[in-house]
């Protein structure tokens, strides 16, 4: 009973949390609102019957988030030194193919958000046949440097993660 009514506790908690933050009050009306939605985006998860994922080795997920964070902050700096420098001409953005092993819809999900949210790349496409990622760089300079960055700071950890 108690399954059917909340298929997902942890996503329906953390929409009431989001509601109540987002809207910045403990209001009871805010409450019955946000329990409201929180109910409802619980049971519009457990319709849409996602995999069961275990994450392990957390010495790893926060590893890897901090790795993130260090590299989101870099490419920043990266960024606006490009938008700031706008009459270098020798400037060239570019695609990367990327062959990845990885395979879980969680890790590719995981990896397609750290992709989209690090300034300068972007995730344009990926084919499962062959495991290749194509990425969008704004100053591509070498390749091999950007297949090594997804490949041995991304994907590898995330392999230990999902595995």
């Amino acid at each position: 009973m108690m399954r059917r009514l909340l298929p997902y506790p942890l996503t329906s908690a953390f929409l009431l949390l989001l509601w109540l933050m987002l809207e910045q009050s403990l209001a009871p009306g805010q409450w019955i609102i946000g329990g409201v939605l929180a109910l409802v985006g619980g049971w519009a998860l457990g319709l849409l019957e996602p995999e069961r994922t275990r994450i392990r080795r957390l010495r790893t997920v926060l590893e890897l988030t901090c790795i993130v964070f260090a590299d989101i902050a870099r490419s920043n700096l990266a960024v606006m030194r490009v938008i700031l420098d706008m009459r270098r001409s020798d400037r060239t953005p570019g695609f990367v193919r990327i062959p990845l092993a990885l395979r879980h819809p969680g890790a590719l999900a995981a990896l397609a958000c750290i992709l989209t949210a690090t300034p300068g790349t972007a995730w344009v496409q990926f084919v499962p046949e062959d495991g290749v990622l194509l990425l969008h760089i704004l100053d591509l300079e070498d390749e091999t440097t950007w297949i090594e960055i997804v490949q041995d700071r991304y994907e590898r950890r995330l392999l230990e993660i999902f595995a």
